[in-house]
């Protein structure tokens, strides 16, 4: 392979990629635009509860508990409603996610110590949230609930001193992400997929978009070999990624704060192991397309099921076992592994190294096969 021939192949590619200045918009300003936009939407933390309240008993005792509601910091009461058809209405509308219905003798069966039940209605158009608000409001009440025992049990022995009723108290610790911010754990994912669509795009383009500006000829009649083309293709759009990459790393750092507990050497070598498998991917679907269309189609329809696969939203854990066997065949799926481990955890290569190894078998692979399929004609 002659040095010469491939360096220049790679200087007319950065020409003509700077040529157009609305290539240089779609590979420097999209990427910050999407993970500013990316970095805001990927939250799942439920930090506000429209809440509807019916309190159709409004004693001093129901409205205890919608304090203990509404002084949180996730429900906010936003409408008092008072009757069925109102309650219907907002949450048919979509007005509230959850509403508290109080009916008339929950005080008096709280002060007389007997079974006191009100309803909670959720939305459960998204269940996960829903699952989320349960979550929360289940915690309030037992709370609630705790605070009327040990007032009955103090009642109940009049001169003797205050006792407090036993307890049994938790006390958990997260690692990694010790406030559970979910931006913290998407918003590396997000890196990566934006990372993947980048370099599947651009590189998808190089040699069909030769054929249709009519230089495939020139390629034809050069001295130029299969795999010196592809070097010269491949390069320039990895030295794009890695940029990619380290600019939106910083504004993901310094804009939204992710923790990045690991080496940042260690992330750009491992970015470098991962382009060998999304341009050599890029690069082959460009050999099999006729027209930039055809190849655009083509990105779209291995990325989707590629970021759907990765466990970036959905745990492979939770998927049927055929379906978490065709995972291994993913690179994504070991890149995010690799990215949040670096990002959240700050571990090594020798953690680490199980998931690079079959990125270098995938990518060396997929290198190899662009350059058998790769032949200099227009056919």
């Amino acid at each position: 392979m002659s040095f010469e021939r491939s360096k220049a192949i790679l200087i007319k590619e950065f020409k003509q990629i700077f040529r157009d200045p609305r290539m240089k918009t779609v590979i420097f300003i999209t990427p910050l635009i999407q993970i500013i936009l990316f970095g805001y939407a990927a939250n799942k933390d439920i930090n506000y509860i429209p809440t509807a309240i019916y309190d159709k008993d409004n004693t001093l005792e129901s409205r205890e508990l919608l304090r203990r509601f509404t002084y949180s910091k996730y429900f906010v009461p936003e409408h008092y409603i008072s009757s069925d058809k109102e309650q219907n209405m907002v949450l048919d509308k979509g007005l509230a996610n959850i509403v508290i219905h109080i009916d008339r003798g929950f005080g008096r069966n709280v002060e007389a110590g007997k079974d006191a039940q009100f309803q909670m209605a959720f939305d459960g158009t998204d269940s996960n949230t829903a699952m989320i608000v349960m979550g929360y409001a289940n915690t309030i009440v037992g709370d609630y609930a705790y605070d009327v025992m040990k007032n009955a049990v103090q009642a109940s022995a009049p001169g003797f001193p205050s006792i407090d009723a036993p307890k049994v108290e938790l006390r958990d610790r997260a690692w990694f992400n010790g406030n559970l911010v979910s931006r913290n754990y998407y918003l590396p994912g997000v890196i990566a997929t934006i990372v993947t669509m980048m370099s599947l795009l651009l590189t998808a383009m190089a040699i069909v978009k030769e054929k249709e500006i009519g230089t495939m000829e020139q390629l034809i009649v050069s001295p130029l070999k299969p795999i010196e083309l592809i070097v010269g293709k491949l390069l320039p759009f990895a030295v794009i990624a890695l940029i990619q990459i380290t600019l939106i790393t910083i504004l993901g750092v310094s804009w939204f704060h992710i923790p990045l507990r690991g080496n940042l050497f260690l992330l750009l070598f491992s970015t470098c192991i991962y382009l060998f498998t999304t341009l050599g991917i890029g690069l082959f679907i460009s050999t099999i397309s006729s027209t930039q269309q055809e190849a655009m189609m083509s990105v779209f329809l291995f990325y989707m099921p590629t970021v759907l696969l990765s466990g970036f939203a959905y745990p492979i854990a939770n998927m049927p076992k055929i379906i978490q066997w065709f995972t291994f065949l993913n690179p994504l799926r070991y890149f995010l592994v690799v990215i949040r481990g670096i990002f959240l955890k700050g571990v090594g290569i020798e953690i680490l190294w199980t998931q690079l190894a079959p990125l270098v078998f995938m990518g060396l692979s997929v290198i190899t096969l662009s350059a058998l399929r790769f032949r200099k004609s227009l056919g």
